[in-house]
């Protein structure tokens, strides 16, 4: 099998030759895999077969997006951000962008959110090379996925927490459902017209959209299953309605403990759950696999908290070897870590993951 026939015979729920692989990394990982093991990142991925790749995306071409004198910026959407290196254990650097500011943190109402000037178009990409990425990992056999970059990844909710502020838009929804609704309502508006766009200009070629919005926390659901209904589901289906269109599959990423929401999250269309975090309240992988293995697959399970920074190379191998007896059966299962590897990962490590990947994925 190729890897892309592999890929959506498992989406298909069969089972292939050997489990799907993706490989979920951060910018300070794969930094110390390609200084560590003297190869380029991608040469890493086909040497060890790693079924999905994902494609650029559109590039931005919008107005400048302003820089301060004291190294802060601001990205598409006005949120303002310090971006930071924190050295971690077993020799790596890793880097994120701090929210600063949240540019809607004193809006009063609806009129002011409307108001709001920097309200991201569809017009600010180009998407003239995104069939060609596309063909390019087609040629090379792999599943092609859409997923965008870390701020520009298709959501609701976690755009929300930038411009309002993490604890803000969930008072909103409870006290101020009109402010959340109009907040919600023009990112919705943006990533509905940007996914399309990208979609249109694939031309087919894209298998999956994998979208990204945490709606979790380690013990529970971050929002009611009301509140989902009534702020989330809207846009979180029209977003799956235009990818299906498109032939398109959609994978959903949401960190923390979403039990309640899943079943409506099928509701809603979706094909794959991604992250099933193993340390997140009732998020078993078997008894996820028992109550909706026969309409949602899945993807990830691996610990990036635990296992893979402080377990040994034979913890990893029982952990693979646990997701793929609980998740793989019948299809329906890409392996994966529940989020990107960290720096803090020994590269001993990510060498055993891979390996227990092919060791325990592949039919016997």
């Amino acid at each position: 099998m190729t890897s892309r026939e592999r890929v959506l015979c498992a989406l298909n729920f069969r089972e292939p030759d050997r489990v799907p692989i993706d490989f979920w990394v951060s910018r300070g990982l794969r930094h110390k895999l390609e200084r560590d093991l003297n190869q380029s990142y991608e040469s890493f991925l086909d040497a060890h077969d790693v079924d999905l790749r994902y494609i650029e995306g559109p590039t931005y071409i919008g107005p400048d997006l302003r820089k301060y004198p004291d190294g802060t910026d601001e990205d598409l959407w006005g949120v303002r951000r310090k971006h930071v290196a924190v050295p971690t254990t077993n020799d790596g650097i890793e880097h994120y962008a701090e929210v600063m500011q949240s540019p809607l943190a004193d809006a009063s109402d609806a009129a002011s959110v409307e108001a709001y000037a920097h309200w991201p178009s569809a017009d600010w990409f180009d998407y003239s090379g995104i069939a060609q990425q596309c063909a390019r990992i087609r040629r090379a056999g792999r599943a092609v996925v859409f997923m965008g970059d870390r701020l520009n990844r298709i959501a609701q909710l976690k755009p929300a927490m930038y411009l309002r502020g993490i604890e803000q838009i969930l008072v909103d929804m409870s006290l101020e459902p009109e402010l959340a609704h109009a907040i919600i309502g023009r990112i919705r508006a943006f990533y509905k017209e940007y996914t399309e766009r990208i979609l249109t200009a694939a031309d087919g070629l894209i298998d999956i959209l994998l979208t990204g919005d945490d709606f979790g926390s380690q013990n529970g659901p971050l929002i009611s299953p009301a509140m989902w209904r009534e702020f989330i589901e809207p846009g979180f289906r029209e977003y799956i309605t235009i990818a299906k269109q498109h032939g398109a599959r959609v994978v959903h990423h949401t960190c923390g403990s979403v039990r309640p929401l899943i079943p409506l999250m099928i509701d809603a269309g979706l094909d794959v759950l991604q992250s099933l975090q193993p340390e997140a309240a009732d998020m078993e992988a078997g008894a996820l696999k028992a109550a909706y293995g026969d309409r949602l697959a899945f993807h990830g399970g691996i610990s990036i908290q635990q296992t893979l920074p402080f377990g040994s190379p034979a913890d990893i191998r029982r952990e693979v070897e646990d997701r793929v007896r609980d998740l793989a059966p019948g299809g329906g299962y890409i392996l994966c870590t529940a989020h990107n590897i960290q720096a803090d990962t020994p590269v001993a490590n990510v060498r055993a993951l891979i390996e227990a990947y092919h060791r325990f994925g592949r039919k016997t």
